[in-house]
C-alpha cells in the first residue's frame, strides 16, 4: 500500500528506521511513532518506498 502523502511517505522512513534498530525508538514522536507500534517491517517498507514525486505535502486524516 503506498504512502498518500510526502508526510506519511517520511514518517514511515522514520518508523522503519527504528524498527530495524538505525533509529532509537524514543526519538520517533507522533505518526511516526504509532508507525512503529502497529505496522510491521514490511508494511513500512511499502509506505517509505513510495516515489514522493506527485504526492501532496499532506493529506486530511493523514496517520
Amino acid at each position: 500500500m503506498p504512502a498518500k502523502s510526502k508526510a506519511q511517505q517520511k514518517a514511515a522512513g522514520a518508523a522503519l528506521s527504528a524498527k530495524r534498530g538505525d533509529t532509537k525508538v524514543s526519538e520517533l514522536q507522533g505518526a511516526s511513532k504509532q508507525m512503529y507500534e502497529s505496522m510491521s517491517e514490511d508494511e513500512l517498507e511499502d509506505f517509505a518506498s513510495t516515489d514522493r514525486e506527485g504526492l501532496p505535502d499532506h493529506v486530511d486524516g493523514d496517520s
